[in-house]
């Protein structure tokens, strides 16, 4: 099914770029400005196995999109800049911001290097607990006991299934129905248990992978020394906020960004929701995140930025740069907003 629906998005986004509506749709729909959210940079791997591929792009991409805001004169700015453009209404220019989730170190190795060459700015979301090296990445640890195992044995809502794993489509076929399942559990310590249930049993040591992919306290310090980087809270844990009670998303909001500040001796006034989608992230984690003082809040809905974005700030929208479509021909697409207005029934806001 997730096969199905990445053909269907690239389909769409080669036919407007082909039909040429997204250059007559810009002036309705490109906004005052664009957040991008990306999460790995780092040049592609060979495996056939792949399940997380939408979470990484390559550094040419990234260049690519750098290179076409500056022939669109759009000021690349940091998340201060673009919250006080947006609180001020200052929509003189054009503005794209670069968000980067989780904290891993490729950010670092390859993300920064290119950011660099355009003098861009760029806001690094850190996961506390990713940090620590204590943090479990979740998917990660489920793309490794699908790759190494031929058959999957799991309970899956309450029946024991045997799941086929010994050919490419098969691990991916696999990997996304116990992904839906692990995300629809309803505590995040029922996720843990399965997870770490499927680790041991398929010989994945799930300890080690923020420790492996993630930067440590002492790089972030390091990297957040560069006049480019900002770092900004993305909890503690990586949890599903929506599905925490009001305690527990006010401990993790604010202990996140207490820990941020501690570390780095730099204020984290900027905050990423973990999934970021409507499941995750709502009204009352958008009133949570103003209350505890965060300038502006990102989630993972699809959307450019327009001038009413400055009345929720702690639901400000994002356009994925997805590593599934790195293909040159859709940057000026994606930039239109042509794509986003149609994936939201041209709504230019969506905070509810």
């Amino acid at each position: 099914m997730k096969q199905l629906r990445n053909t269907v998005i690239r389909a769409g986004l080669e036919a407007l770029y082909f039909s040429g509506a997204h250059v007559l749709l810009r002036p309705i729909f490109a906004g005052v400005g664009a957040i991008f959210m990306l999460h790995h940079v780092r040049p592609r791997r060979d495996d056939a196995f792949q399940p997380n591929h939408h979470l990484e792009v390559e550094p040419d991409f990234l260049r690519a999109m750098l290179a076409h805001l500056r022939t669109l004169d759009v000021d690349i700015i940091s998340m201060d800049e673009a919250h006080q453009r947006l609180a001020e209404r200052n929509f003189s220019q054009r503005f794209a911001c670069f968000t980067f989730d989780d904290g891993y170190r490729d950010n670092r190795d390859f993300a920064l290097p290119v950011m660099r060459e355009f003098d861009a700015p760029m806001t690094v979301y850190v996961a506390s607990d990713f940090a620590e090296g204590s943090g479990r990445l979740w998917w990660i640890a489920l793309e490794r006991v699908v790759a190494a195992a031929s058959a999957i044995e799991v309970a899956l809502d309450g029946n024991m299934t045997r799941l086929d794993t010994s050919t490419a489509q098969a691990k991916q076929a696999a990997f996304d129905r116990m992904h839906d399942w692990l995300r629809s559990l309803p505590t995040e310590p029922d996720m843990q248990r399965e997870i770490s249930a499927l680790c041991v049993r398929h010989g994945v040591d799930e300890s080690t992978i923020a420790r492996e992919l993630c930067l440590s306290w002492d790089e972030l310090k390091r990297f957040a020394d560069d006049p480019l980087v900002a770092i900004g809270a993305h909890t503690i844990t990586h949890c599903n906020l929506a599905r925490q009670t009001e305690a527990s998303v006010s401990f993790e909001l604010a202990t996140s960004r207490a820990r941020i500040e501690a570390a780095l001796q730099q204020p984290a006034l900027h905050l990423a929701y973990p999934y970021g989608d409507k499941i995750a992230a709502g009204p009352r984690e958008f009133a949570l995140a103003k209350t505890f003082g965060f300038k502006t809040a990102v989630t993972t809905r699809p959307g450019m930025l327009f001038p009413e974005s400055g009345d929720h700030l702690t639901a400000l929208q994002r356009v994925s740069l997805n590593g599934n479509y790195q293909d040159e021909r859709i940057l000026p697409v994606l930039t239109s907003g042509t794509a986003t207005a149609v994936w939201n029934g041209f709504r230019r806001i969506d905070a509810a």
